[in-house]
């Protein structure tokens, strides 16, 4: 089963205040949620495959969806923005898993019209753990996909995957998914502060974080900015209009559905300061649970993820 949340370019009214941030990592059926209305990609924009990987030691099985994209063209990470379209996995026609677990790569920050997006753009190795239910059985994997792929408009899409996994754990480390791994954040528990104030319409979050600026780096957002062009570069793929490279904090609550603004991200000498304004359907001060917060920092070319603030 889908839940169907459309993204919103404004702040949200009782009606459409349905993007939902609360996406955790581990689900069985459900990953996160899309757009209605999908269609097929148009021709030559999107091409998509299952990347077979290896079992671990634990019995999981290792695999990815390969995405790739015409030049120009974007999608979206998990929480995608105002202007995005949150993507939906859903493994409901699959035989033999008990558990899947999304591991997003750092993604990158676009902006057009005033609006900032999170994403991807050329190619998407996303990496997915499956826990089967008997670890000695090959896996049946399913997977529907509903997505966004966007250049000057947006199109949601669907498509389907199938395939058989049966990787022994002597398997050979496919090193598209090593790499997309590499690329996921690093998990820095404990760096975040927090205080939280009742606004209008729901709760203002200024986080507060311990993360010093990137190793020899100078602190301004032109030079890392600079960096992460030259960086760009020197790869054969060019990013599409409105690429930003900037110390930037993104903002999830993963235990209910809410609304979240664009962050207001500083930097204060050895850390972070970023702020957010968070309304639930019920479009009123509510009572935040600052252990659900989740951050997801991108500095100088790293990303790290934060779960967890502790109260200010």
């Amino acid at each position: 089963m889908f839940m169907s949340l459309a993204p919103s370019f404004h702040r949200p009214t009782s009606r459409d205040r349905r993007v939902l941030t609360a996406c955790g990592a581990a689900s069985v059926l459900l990953i996160c949620a899309a757009a209605a209305s999908a269609q097929s990609a148009p021709a030559g924009v999107m091409e998509t495959s299952v990347v077979s990987g290896w079992a671990e030691d634990d019995g999981a099985q290792i695999a990815a969806v390969r995405i790739s994209l015409a030049d120009g063209w974007k999608t979206y990470w998990r929480a995608p923005g105002d202007a995005g379209i949150p993507p939906l996995f859903s493994f409901a026609g699959s035989e033999n898993i008990a558990a899947t677990e999304i591991l997003w790569p750092k993604p990158e920050v676009f902006e057009s019209a005033g609006l900032r997006t999170v994403g991807y753009h050329h190619e998407l190795v996303l990496p997915i753990r499956i826990t089967p239910q008997d670890a000695s059985a090959p896996i049946a994997l399913s997977a529907l996909i509903s997505m966004g792929v966007c250049e000057e408009i947006c199109v949601p899409v669907e498509v389907e995957l199938k395939a058989d996994l049966a990787a022994a754990r002597d398997a050979t480390r496919d090193p598209e998914i090593v790499r997309a791994l590499a690329a996921t954040p690093q998990k820095r528990p404990g760096l975040a502060h927090c205080s939280a104030e009742p606004i209008r319409d729901g709760m203002r979050v200024t986080a507060h974080i311990d993360l010093p600026p990137p190793s020899g780096a100078p602190l301004t957002p032109q030079a890392l900015a600079f960096a992460a062009r030259e960086a760009i570069l020197s790869t054969s793929q060019n990013p599409p209009d409105g690429y930003v490279e900037s110390e930037v904090a993104l903002f999830e609550l993963l235990d209910m559905p809410v609304w979240i603004s664009e962050s207001d991200t500083r930097r204060v000498g050895e850390g972070l300061i970023s702020t957010a304004e968070i309304v639930p359907d019920a479009a009123a001060p509510f009572d935040i649970n600052l252990a659900a917060l989740r951050f997801t920092v991108l500095s100088g070319g790293e990303a790290y993820e934060i779960t967890g603030c502790e109260a200010l």
